[in-house]
């Protein structure tokens, strides 16, 4: 079986989990200020606050931002459901918006759904592929709202030049096992204001005013206070080390990535009936997936073309979820339509990619696409 994706692990990646846990440090300790140091170099931001997962740094960007209960914050529905539950997990409503043919959110359609409770706009790099961000730091400035970066896919993605993390106020990055790196699972939020990070390094645990690492490397006792109510977002020294091993190979596995996908390019970039990713000038993609739009399947279904790849021996994925067509969401939007995004994930199939990924598996895959495609 050839899988959607899989985590490239190595024997570095284990001995610094096996260090970790014989230093005695297995929750949050240096290991983890050491990755959030490199990490926030590593985007060009001041600081990184590291978290259990995105989606919890996504939760304390919104209670950072001062966004509750009577807010709205504009999001794209064609995006893993973690993005707009973290809205909701705030108290406030997920107002979806049209996304472009690039997956990404679409300026003018957001620009057209902004209210007077409109409080933030919830920017999502869909499969590692930059959104537009000066344009929505434009709009956000326009009407005063706070623009909030969902980064889960893009670490070590650029956008006009410069890494994404330090573009906006707030970063959410994800190292699921599905990203380009992982630490098992985890999250880091990036930001280059320091009274943010100040406050997002309290909630994360338990709103303390000192964490445990200060307290043990200090020579006189300190007490700790609990100065708001917090949360247990913590990333573990054992995640971090790993992490720490991960970011040394970033920027090779995204070369070796984007071999993968100028193989898929080189394939199908003549077949009609597919339409494939776009780098537009100044967009760097990490690809952490590579999306085919199937214009048409001469009969088949894409459902029957996934499982017709499935039998063959090939993992795919159907095209983005849309969150507004869950069942957890048809209270709050149950007469939206967003034609965009729709067509896009009824349409779309994810091929697999990972690193590594050998010439006989990437063949595999591209003979089998055009041939059950009918290309």
């Amino acid at each position: 079986m050839i899988p959607i994706a899989k985590p490239y692990l190595t024997e570095d990646d284990a001995k610094a989990a096996y260090d970790a846990v014989l230093s005695g440090w297995v929750t949050q300790g240096p290991r983890v200020k050491e990755f959030e140091e490199k990490f926030a170099a590593y985007t060009g931001a001041k600081f990184a606050v590291a978290v259990s997962s995105c989606t919890t740094a996504l939760h304390l960007a919104m209670i950072v931002e001062g966004i509750g209960a009577g807010d709205e914050v504009i999001c794209p529905s064609m995006s893993y459901i973690a993005t707009a539950n973290s809205i909701r997990y705030a108290g406030a409503v997920p107002v979806f918006a049209e996304v472009n043919a690039d997956y990404n959110l679409d300026a003018a359609d957001v620009e057209k759904r902004i209210t007077k409770k409109t409080k933030a706009i919830l920017l999502v790099h869909q499969m590692g592929m930059p959104a537009d961000i000066d344009t929505f730091r434009a709009l956000a400035g326009r009407y005063s709202l706070k623009l909030i970066e969902d980064a889960a896919c893009a670490a070590g993605s650029s956008y006009k030049g410069t890494r994404i993390g330090s573009h906006s106020e707030l970063v959410c990055f994800s190292f699921h096992p599905r990203k380009v790196i992982t630490t098992g699972d985890g999250g880091m939020i990036t930001t280059s204001s320091e009274p943010l990070y100040e406050r997002l390094r309290i909630l994360r645990q338990h709103g303390m005013s000192i964490n445990d690492r200060e307290r043990h490397l200090s020579p006189k006792i300190m007490f700790e206070e609990h100065v708001e109510i917090g949360y247990n977002y913590r990333m573990t020294d054992i995640q971090a080390a790993v992490g720490i091993r991960q970011l040394e190979k970033l920027d090779w596995l995204i070369g070796e990535r984007r071999k993968i996908a100028n193989s898929y390019f080189d394939a199908f970039r003549n077949i009609r009936s597919f339409r494939l990713p776009v780098e537009k000038p100044g967009y760097f993609s990490n690809y952490q997936s590579f999306s085919i739009y199937l214009a048409g399947l001469k009969g088949n279904s894409r459902n029957d073309l996934m499982q017709k790849m499935l039998d063959r021996g090939i993992s795919t994925r159907r095209g983005i979820m849309l969150a507004h067509k869950e069942k957890a969401y048809t209270d709050l939007n149950f007469h939206i339509h967003l034609p965009v995004s729709e067509d896009l994930s009824e349409n779309s199939i994810l091929l697999p990619l990972y690193v590594p990924m050998d010439q006989e598996s990437i063949d595999k895959v591209v003979q089998v696409t055009l041939s059950l495609a009918g290309a």
